[in-house]
């Protein structure tokens, strides 16, 4: 049997009537930027946020651009976030003119250490930017208390976590700003690429929606800040506002998934996601780790099954970024780096498929250890 990581058709395979109904009414509409599918979805996105705004944007690297900016961010300014999340956030960052300021990690969440982030805050410090990464909250109560203390507003970074609680609050409805990726792979995922800012914040709201159309006022008129050109088409978001229908279903499989793997893993010699007491995951990923990490995906490779690594290499090690690198080691982020294994976890996968995975784990560790 040959397990893949992903497989987006399947998705689109059974969505394929709603989605190509979905097509056809944007298509007759002659509406295909920023119409009635884009405030359709934003309306409905917000309130699955549960949050007073979303605005489509083009992409998730350009929502944590914007929610930058929208919270004040401006050039030189420092922004605290963590290196173990792959690139788009610190190129989001740069892009700016922004710096980054890479904190390390809890080696149990893999999301940003709050014990790490109080000595990082400077006088230059304009916001926080913590990663929900592979569909975990990070500690947005101890991270908020900080930020409170300091008067910096909180960024959140959402790409990985769509749907995800923290003691009954969702991803994204916490922090000043939350920016979120509908990228495929995302647990909501576009046929193409899109993003989304959330806020609870009408003049945060207002910023934006000036900023992602050339900064833009009223139509063709920028009279307080520059702004770029980052709109959620018409397309995108008709398609979205199908697959939004059918999230929470496909979420309760991905935990369901996760759940299968967490019992039989249990008492195998490789360490699995550690979900804290009032938190629910979303699982994006399921990530575990072993110190035969690329043995181990040899050897799942040999056996049919697909896995990947998120991520193979911190961004404050990746030569255009190592600027920005610390001046003490990140220990839990580089470690993570070297020990990271992604299996297959997604909302098709079929019983078998995970019965497959689970074998050939046990079996390849029981032949590389």
């Amino acid at each position: 049997m040959s397990v893949p990581f992903n497989d987006l058709k399947r998705q689109h395979d059974i969505l394929a009537t709603e989605l190509n109904d979905a097509i056809h009414r944007v298509m007759r509409s002659g509406y295909y930027i920023l119409g009635p599918e884009v405030s359709q979805f934003e309306t409905e996105f917000a309130t699955y946020c549960t949050s007073r705004h979303a605005i489509g944007v083009a992409n998730g690297t350009d929502a944590i651009q914007l929610a930058l900016l929208a919270v004040g961010v401006r050039p030189n300014d420092e922004v605290i976030t963590v290196a173990n999340a792959g690139v788009p956030g610190t190129a989001a960052i740069i892009a700016i003119g922004a710096i980054p300021v890479f904190v390390d990690v809890d080696p149990q969440t893999r999301n940003l250490d709050p014990n790490a982030l109080e000595v990082a805050i400077t006088s230059r410090t304009r916001a926080i930017m913590p990663v929900h990464l592979y569909g975990l909250m990070a500690d947005m109560p101890a991270i908020m208390r900080i930020a409170a203390q300091h008067a910096i507003p909180v960024v959140e970074d959402v790409a990985q976590a769509h749907g995800a609680t923290l003691h009954g609050h969702v991803a994204g409805s916490l922090g000043a700003v939350a920016a979120f990726s509908f990228y495929p792979t995302k647990n909501l995922g576009a046929v193409g690429d899109g993003g989304a800012v959330v806020t609870n914040s009408d003049e945060i709201a207002t910023r934006v929606k000036r900023l992602r159309q050339y900064g833009w006022e009223r139509k063709y008129y920028t009279t307080e800040q520059r702004g770029i050109n980052s709109r959620l088409d018409e397309l995108q978001a008709a398609l979205l506002r199908v697959k939004l229908r059918h999230l929470a279903a496909s979420t309760e499989r991905r935990q369901e998934i996760a759940q299968m793997y967490a019992a039989a893993f249990a008492t195998l010699p490789i360490s699995l996601p550690t979900i804290p007491d009032g938190y629910q995951s979303v699982y994006h990923l399921y990530v575990i780790e072993s110190d035969q990490r690329d043995a181990l995906q040899h050897a799942l490779k040999q056996a049919g099954v697909g896995t990947d690594i998120h991520y193979p290499l911190p961004t404050h090690q990746q030569p255009v970024y190592q600027q920005f690198a610390p001046s003490t080691r990140m220990i839990h982020t580089e470690h993570l780096a070297m020990h990271v294994l992604s299996l297959p976890n997604f909302p098709e996968l079929q019983d078998g498929e995970v019965a497959h995975v689970i074998d050939a784990v046990r079996h390849a560790l029981s032949t590389v250890l």
